[in-house]
């Protein structure tokens, strides 16, 4: 725990685990306030956690959450009653501590002065310059002193670094910033494995300075808003940064909160979750320690992240529990709120196999809406033919939950959204189909393609080309173009893959041939690509700009366009 002063009644710190609330308590802290909405971050406790050990360690604990780039009048208003009335000294933090110090900023303007309160921030490491405009104009003018880059990307994930480091090894000694507050940075597709007792949840995380490429300015900060008709991002504490050329890939929303119970009780009851960093190993607790009774697994409505993974637990599970003799006594549910198996027909016949195999009752059309952990109860909303809809309750022993997703809030309320609120781009070229100096790619896109590492490693070439040609740095004179591939390796049991390759229109685009993967058949061979392959793939290739197997097709400007 790092907490920062601001004053003798208020520090703030960055995001605290579970034990450090303790070491909160023993550092002399009375009360906590948390300003960091639930489900924000992959491996982020939730506030019921965070409230659980505030109680066992003698504090007082609020929960005020505030949405990145959202600090409303009325938010700063509570923030200053919790100060107010809690025990001090208090300590807040959210995601970095920049949201509670703006908070507390905002709170202060009547009682202290401008200077005093950017100084006293600013000795606690916080750059809240733009707090002191908001003040004054209640707006965030953009500042055009400011810092400024050729190209700046929003998102450290796979698609941001993937987008860097393929500009960089086409054309050295850009300049190009990316914007990301995470300082881990996750493999996620290795979660699959994580929960299925392959990899250790250790395996798929690694220091995000280790993966910005060498040349590019790494701010650590978090994105508020886009001012694309200033060519502004705008930072938490309202911090202008000014590009000439902007990649948005911030990822999607994992919305725990959109299932009600859902977050109390995550991690417990047999409630579990691949989606989760800290919850994967969880999910593997739960199927080596099954000796029977039922499993459920859930599918919200879509589009989601890797639409496989729901299944592809489900698979490994009764793997598992075959092998331990124990799959003849459990009832095992996947409850889907869409109308298929998987969006792409081909593939169903030879998933439908290992359905029968497993005896697993398939149940299209629920959606998850509410959990009890405790009572091991779960309710779904199930549509009828006629569109009405009803209740439906189901018992469990263990349940594995893929929660509701949606786009960034960022994105959602940008201009750069589409009516979805998904990023509206041009499905081959993936340029902003309104602003030609703004790039999309990742989840975040609102292209119809799958939402897969996969397609975001085929997207970084085409936005990195495509780019480069604009900034007349790349003398190919057609446009680079995605062909919406994108890959879902389902593990339909331990040591066996059925690796479903597909491009825009559900059209199968296998990369290997049959007499080596057959990608209507389960194979060794691609499991082998999924264990043991393709991780190093994306830590050494895709995140280093080498790009086997991913370099883009062309076509002339105009049909591009």
């Amino acid at each position: 725990m790092q907490a920062k002063r601001l004053t003798d009644d208020l520090s703030v710190s960055a995001q605290l685990a579970v034990p450090e609330i303790a070491e909160a308590k023993t550092a002399g802290f009375r009360s906590i306030i948390v300003n960091r909405p639930d489900g924000e971050g992959a491996d982020q406790p939730t506030f019921a956690e965070i409230e659980a050990a505030a109680k066992r360690a003698g504090l007082e604990a609020r929960y005020l959450p505030i949405e990145t780039g959202k600090v409303s009048d009325d938010d700063v208003a509570a923030f200053g009653a919790l100060l107010a009335t809690l025990p001090a000294p208090t300590l807040g933090f959210c995601r970095s501590g920049t949201r509670t110090a703006t908070l507390w900023a905002l709170s202060q303007a009547r009682t202290r002065s401008t200077n005093e309160i950017l100084q006293r921030a600013s000795a606690a490491g916080y750059d809240l310059s733009g707090v002191a405009k908001r003040i004054e104009t209640g707006g965030v003018p953009v500042d055009r002193s400011a810092e400024r880059h050729d190209v700046v990307i929003v998102g450290g994930g796979a698609g941001g670094i993937a987008v860097a480091a393929s500009m960089l090894a086409r054309k050295s000694g850009l300049d190009i910033a990316i914007v990301e507050p995470a300082e881990v940075h996750y493999y996620q597709p290795g979660w699959t494995l994580v929960g299925g007792g392959v990899f250790q949840a250790g395996d798929t995380r690694k220091e995000m300075a280790s993966l910005i490429p060498r040349g590019v300015r790494w701010i650590k900060g978090a994105v508020a808003g886009f001012d694309p008709e200033n060519k502004a991002v705008i930072l938490e504490g309202c911090r202008p940064i000014i590009y000439k050329k902007l990649v948005v890939a911030p990822g999607l929303k994992l919305n725990w909160g959109g299932v009600e119970g859902l977050k109390e009780t995550l991690g417990k009851n047999g409630v579990t979750s691949n989606y989760r960093y800290d919850l994967a190993p969880y999910t593997w607790e739960l199927v080596k320690n099954f000796r029977g009774g039922t499993a459920l697994f859930t599918q919200p409505p879509m589009p989601i992240k890797c639409a496989g993974a729901p299944q592809k637990a489900m698979y490994l599970s009764c793997d598992q529990w075959m092998r331990q003799g124990v799959l003849s006594g459990a009832k095992v549910e996947f409850l889907n709120a869409g109308p298929v198996l998987f969006g792409v027909a081909d593939y169903v016949p030879p998933l439908m196999e290992y359905v029968n195999k497993y005896g697993i009752q398939l149940s299209f059309g629920h959606n998850l809406i509410r959990i009890d952990g405790p009572a091991k109860r779960a309710w779904f909303k199930v549509a009828g033919k006629d569109g009405a809809s009803e209740i439906v309750e189901r018992a469990f022993d263990m349940i594995h939950v893929t929660p509701p997703q949606s786009p960034p809030d960022i994105v959602k309320s940008s201009s750069l959204a589409n009516e979805a609120g998904w990023l509206d781009l041009d499905p081959e070229t993936l340029r902003h189909v309104r602003y030609p100096d703004v790039y999309g790619l990742g989840d975040a896109s609102g292209t119809a393609n799958a939402k897969t590492a996969a397609a975001a490693r085929k997207m970084a070439p085409v936005v990195a080309e495509n780019l480069l040609r604009d900034m007349g740095e790349l003398e190919e004179p057609r446009a680079a173009v995605y062909d919406g591939y994108g890959s879902c390796p389902l593990t339909v049991e331990r040591g066996k893959v059925i690796l479903a390759e597909f491009g825009y229109g559900g059209k199968r685009i296998p990369s290997f041939p049959k007499w080596f993967i057959d990608d209507l058949k389960p194979s060794k061979a691609a499991w082998i690509l999924k264990e043991r392959v393709l991780p190093g793939v994306y830590w050494k290739a895709m995140l280093r700009g080498r790009e086997p197997m991913a370099k883009p097709e062309h076509k002339a400007l105009e049909a591009a366009e």
